[in-house]
């Protein structure tokens, strides 16, 4: 049985959700209610299988998430907001953002670098394909500690006194490159030709099928180890611009983008932009640009197959975006937060989103809001043309 829980919902998006429900080895799905056109399966959808793993309803992005972390510090939200433009400018410096843009090894916290090797090792250990585990081996360390471009994004939020660092962001080109070699692995396997991007399935117990789980593990732990890169590279600019020293307390750091193992068995839910949402589990919606983001309380939720949507879900294409938005209009709803407001990110405008105060409203069966923050600094890279 499907749920749907996105109201006016585009033709197509329906149909890639019908398309997927129809395959023989899905025992479930839900469409969360910020669903929105992807490619395959809709971004928004969560699919549960049994016995087979599908590379392309996870994604390109593998591990997309977000982490939330409070800073702490006496008067800190005073100092921060009299130092707005110095702070922006800092932490621009500090973070490479944008289509491309890598970090430096030599920035790379000594830490990460321990980490990251021991998750070389660990894949190592796992089946795996060799070519793969070499490229990971030779690329993955510099895009630790970078933000990308797109809909990632970097804030500062306030919640009453209160001020939290707000950053999402994926495993970069790391999922690309793995993502599209087992897309195209998974068609050839299946004796088909052309595009990859259909829904072609891995048997779990087969060679690939373990490949690409374990390969899989290794990016949701990159993606959790470079978002925690990314907020130590914020803070030292924070710490720099103002001269001040505070503390940093981890409220949570998720993948929205994965295909999970249910407890011992041979199912798997895949979630294509969408947050676990456990009994308990804290999680973090992200609004828009001007709208701030929701930290959230997962209820566990059966119908909603415990998750919740990853965001409020675009309104419009990435084109018409930018068809139907001024830069005069985009400064003017920008008025008051000191943020990357650009011809280069026109295509992330407020109005390109749904309106998350309704897609809030739509899942409150499956979180509830521990916190609503309001952006008053926002960072994002230039835009991309590839898809999520």
């Amino acid at each position: 049985m499907n749920k749907i829980f996105a109201k006016n919902l585009d033709e197509r998006v329906l149909r890639q959700f019908a398309n997927c429900m129809k395959e023989k080895f899905v025992v479930d799905g839900a469409l969360m209610p910020d669903a929105h056109f992807g490619y395959v399966a809709p971004i928004g959808a969560v699919l549960i299988t049994n016995g087979f793993v599908v590379p392309s309803w996870v994604g390109y992005d593998i591990g997309c998430g977000v982490i939330a972390l409070k800073l702490k510090g006496k008067d800190l939200l005073e100092k921060i907001r009299t130092d707005l433009d110095l702070i922006h400018d800092t932490v621009t410096i500090n973070v490479p953002m944008g289509l491309g843009k890598l970090n430096p090894e030599n920035k790379i916290s000594t830490e990460t670098k321990e980490k990251f090797i021991e998750l070389l090792e660990k894949l190592e250990k796992s089946p795996h394909n060799p070519d793969i585990l070499a490229y990971l081996s030779q690329n993955a360390l510099s895009n630790l500690g970078s933000l990308g471009h797109g809909n990632h994004f970097i804030e500062i939020d306030t919640s009453g006194k209160d001020v939290w660092l707000i950053i999402h962001c994926g495993s970069r080109h790391m999922g690309y490159h793995v993502a599209s070699h087992y897309m195209k692995a998974a068609m050839e396997f299946a004796g088909a030709k052309g595009n990859a991007e259909r829904t072609f399935a891995l048997d779990v117990n087969s060679t690939l099928g373990k490949e690409y789980l374990a390969v899989q593990e290794f990016l949701l732990e990159f993606a959790l180890l470079n978002r925690m890169e990314i907020a130590n590279e914020v803070i030292d600019g924070l710490k720099d611009a103002l001269c001040e020293r505070f503390s940093i307390e981890l409220w949570v750091n998720k993948n929205h983008n994965h295909a999970q193992q249910i407890g011992q068995s041979q199912r798997f839910i895949h979630r294509k932009g969408a947050t676990p949402s456990a009994k308990g589990e804290r999680g973090v919606i992200p609004g828009d640009m001007k709208n701030g983001t929701f930290l959230v309380i997962g209820k566990g939720n059966k119908k909603f197959l415990e998750s919740s949507s990853h965001g409020a879900g675009r309104a419009m294409s990435k084109t018409q975006a930018r068809k139907t938005t001024s830069m005069n209009e985009f400064e003017a709803m920008m008025k008051g937060i000191k943020a990357t407001v650009k011809e280069s990110t026109l295509d992330e405008n407020p109005k390109a989103y749904k309106n998350i105060f309704s897609v809030m409203r739509a899942q409150e069966q499956s979180v509830k809001t521990y916190k609503h923050l309001l952006p008053i600094l926002n960072w994002k890279g230039e835009s991309e043309k590839r898809r999520q």
